[in-house]
């Protein structure tokens, strides 16, 4: 997809900072600007290296500050709020256009006679960032460009400190112990270290860190004479750089045109969505294997994001050697019957506190087998899946345990296993202690698959049909409301049980489900409307006396809202597949999805450019809040179109 944006869109300094763009390396590196080439966030940074991938991130560029000299006369491309008493660069007044096409950015500006086209290119699986600029020089004079960099070369979410020290040489800066490299077809000169203060306005409002130092060490210039063409380049590395700008920014995209095909997608919103799906996809050292990074720009890799985003991001788009690999490093980390939840870098041991993430590896592998076939890979896996199993039966860590009714129960004290797992200052925001929904429904889901593939494997698999059986009978026992025509939340004992939210709808999205169709309806009615909307679903009843309209503020206000009504995207997917499925995977159903899938063509334009974010406001979801791109939140909107263009517009019904 092209996303165009122009002086219309960008009126103000404010309006010129909504929306960035994220390139990404496939080791956990990152460059993410604004729409007007600015810093808006301490997050944002043209040039984020993973030094050890995905997670040991450094802010090595955070900006440049580019100047344009023409016929005597100054003025700023950059643009760039600051929290001292320098004055605002305000480069956003001569920006033509800024244009987002096939996932690569480009911005254009005019200046007396003068057009510059600045690109933006990352390489693949290297820790290398260019930057060209493409000027028309039509005024009746020379026009010279002055670039300087501004540096922080520190770890990624701290600050630059007072005492750290910037080396610029030959080719390269030193500072602590990091190096940053650099060529570029202008000429270089240090200049006197300047200090600078930036504000962060997108993050001063959500009750983040709102500002940051940056240095300025190093200053790039060209010069055009009137009536010439020419492209100016810059590339940074954090090794030695073999590659032209020119060439690396041709490379990124194509190689983002080959991602958008990535599946055999026909509509515009899915191809994007496949793009935008091989961002999150990364190197981990640690492992040795591939990984999916949760959300840019704050998380990491989690088990239960990953499982989740991985049958959209990785299945649906064809990657299945990428997903054998994904699967063998959560299978070779199981340990007594659970996945991690988290995998910290450097010398750390694995988090397990996670009751769904190794369920949900089953249904994935499930989801892998039923794509591929692939036996062998099923009879690789089929021991860890049983040792799952029988871990649950039995108890594992976490207090998750199967009870007698067959039914599993998890969490207790302040251990929060479900995906609602906030606490903060010894608040469990939204308790879940007891028997969740969703984990339940992913029991059975389980115990189904096991069944099926226990044959495979030279196993028998009647005992998990059977343990099945019961846990069915006990599910809709006592799960079900008939009152109230939906499903209880958590088997808890407390006021909790009953609140109306999102997390049944995945007893009715699941490959095996439990409940007869009318209750299944039924259900997804519910759902329907008290926590629909176009952006995803909201996480609690409005109605309901725990609501919070709005995600905003320090970091203990906005997790008491975390999942207390904010409105989530990825949970739409299910939502949207559960509705095909209860109404039977007709043309009107279908038709009824697509119209409202038209509803992500703006909310991709907004925020993260080509990106879904991680949340929105549960009373009014308008601006993209959280990560401003969200594995889960991608992929699991792209099986909807998957549903869609190949299995219903093909007469396949459900997979």
């Amino acid at each position: 997809m092209h996303f165009l944006y122009g002086h219309q869109d960008m009126p103000t300094l404010d309006r010129a900072q909504e929306n960035c763009y994220l390139l990404t390396n496939g080791l956990g590196g990152y460059s993410s600007l604004t729409a007007a080439f600015s810093a808006a966030r301490n997050d944002h940074s043209l040039f984020t290296a993973a030094l050890r991938p995905p997670g040991a991130r450094v802010q090595m560029v955070q900006r440049l500050s580019e100047e344009l000299e023409v016929e005597g006369e100054r003025h700023f491309l950059s643009t760039q709020a600051f929290a001292g008493a320098d004055a605002p660069e305000e480069g956003y007044r001569l920006l033509d256009l800024f244009a987002v096409r096939d996932g690569a950015p480009v911005w254009r500006y005019q200046a007396l006679g003068v057009q510059v086209t600045r690109r933006a290119g990352i390489a693949h699986e290297k820790n290398t960032v260019a930057v060209t600029y493409e000027v028309e020089n039509a005024s009746r004079a020379p026009c010279t460009l002055r670039v300087r960099p501004a540096l922080q070369m520190t770890p990624k979410g701290e600050d630059l400190p007072p005492e750290q020290v910037f080396w610029p040489e030959e080719g390269r800066v030193l500072s602590g112990r990091y190096t940053l490299c650099f060529t570029s077809n202008g000429s270089v000169r240090p200049i006197p270290p300047r200090r600078r203060q930036l504000a962060y306005p997108r993050d001063s409002w959500d009750g983040r860190r709102d500002t940051g130092w940056t240095e300025e060490c190093l200053e790039f210039a060209w010069t055009a004479p009137p009536g010439a063409s020419a492209v100016w380049e810059i590339v940074f590395s954090t090794e030695p750089i073999a590659a032209a700008g020119g060439e690396i920014v041709r490379e990124t995209a194509s190689r983002l045109r080959a991602w958008s095909e990535m599946g055999g997608f026909r509509a515009p919103a899915a191809r994007q969505l496949a793009q935008s799906a091989a961002a999150f996809l990364a190197r981990r050292t640690s492992t040795g294997g591939l990984t999916i990074l949760a959300g840019y720009p704050f998380f990491e890799d989690w088990g239960r994001d990953t499982m989740i985003a991985l049958p959209g991001c990785v299945l649906a788009t064809g990657r299945y050697e990428e997903a054998r690999s994904i699967l063998r490093t959560f299978l070779a980390y199981e340990r007594d019957g659970l996945v991690p939840n988290l995998f910290p870098d450097g010398g750390s041991e694995p988090r397990y506190n996670t009751a769904d993430a190794a369920l949900l590896l089953i249904n994935c592998i499930w989801l892998y087998y039923e794509k591929t076939g692939d036996e062998a890979f099923v009879r690789e896996a089929y021991p860890v899946l049983a040792r799952i199993a029988e871990a649950y039966r039995r108890g594992t860590h976490y207090a998750i345990s199967m009870d007698d009714d067959g039914l599993i129960r998890a969490g207790s004290g302040l251990d929060q296993v479900t995906w609602m797992d906030v606490c903060v200052d010894g608040i469990l925001p939204t308790p879940r202690h007891g028997k969740p929904v969703e984990v339940n429904a992913y029991w059975y889901n389980a115990l189904r698959i096991l069944q099926r593939l226990a044959p495979l494997a030279g196993a028998d698999g009647e005992g998990y049909g059977r343990l099945a059986g019961r846990v069915r009978a006990s599910f809709c026992a006592q799960f079900w409301m008939g009152e109230r025509g939906y499903l209880k939340d958590v088997l808890s004992g407390t006021a909790a049980d009953t609140q109306l939210r999102c997390n049944q709808i995945w007893a009715v999205s699941l490959p095996f489900t439990m409940l007869p169709p009318e209750q299944e309806r039924s259900v997804v009615d519910a759902v329907f409307r008290a926590l629909y909307t176009p952006c995803g679903l909201r996480t609690l009843d409005p109605a309901d006396g725990e609501f919070h309209p709005v995600y905003l503020g320090r970091q203990k206000e906005r997790d008491l809202a975390y999942h207390q009504g904010t409105v989530w995207p990825f949970p739409l997917g299910a939502f949207y597949l559960a509705w095909l499925k209860t109404r039977g995977y007709t043309p009107a159903a279908a038709a009824q999805v697509r119209d409202w899938l038209e509803a992500l063509e703006p909310a991709l334009r907004e925020g993260c450019v080509g990106q879904l974010p991680e949340i929105y406001d549960g009373a009014c979801p308008a601006a993209s809040k959280g990560c401003f791109a969200q594995a889960w939140s991608v992929g699991e909107l792209l099986r909807v179109y998957e549903a869609l263009e190949k299995r219903i517009e093909m007469g396949c019904g459900p997979s």
